[in-house]
């Protein structure tokens, strides 16, 4: 079998274990919002992960950054989205924390991979990962 490198990131884990997350707090979102916050936030957190793991290994060190800044902005969107939702009274101030202590993680450890590839020196024209 062959190995998955993204699946050993932890930032990678961390996504998809929001996204996890996220799906299951809003399986009780009121059914009005099926097709309007529902599916954004959960759109919006799959994407995190998706753009993390998005043809990481044969990427460029430019080309994943690229991919990881994707996923950055999805995640600020998924914690806007979260603080809307709890203004609505979609979640609890409980799960709202809980959500939101998990993207700032999220958050932070695909700060340090970014600032690690920015600084990092590479051949030029190699792939990362390779």
């Amino acid at each position: 079998m062959t190995a998955f490198f993204f699946k050993d990131l932890i930032v990678w884990q961390e996504a998809k274990s929001l996204a996890c997350d996220v799906y299951d707090a809003s399986d009780h979102f009121p059914q009005r919002e099926i097709f309007g916050m529902t599916s954004q936030l959960r759109r919006a957190s799959v994407s995190v992960p998706s753009d993390i793991a998005e043809r990481q290994g044969r990427l460029t060190k430019g080309e994943f950054l690229q991919f990881l800044g994707h996923a950055r902005r999805s995640l600020i969107e998924v914690v806007t989205q979260l603080e809307i939702c709890a203004h609505r009274k979609y979640l609890t101030g409980a799960e709202l924390k809980a959500l939101e202590l998990k993207a700032f993680n999220a958050l932070r450890l695909l700060n340090a991979l970014m600032d690690s590839l920015r600084t990092k020196p590479s051949a030029r024209g190699k792939a990362v990962g390779a």
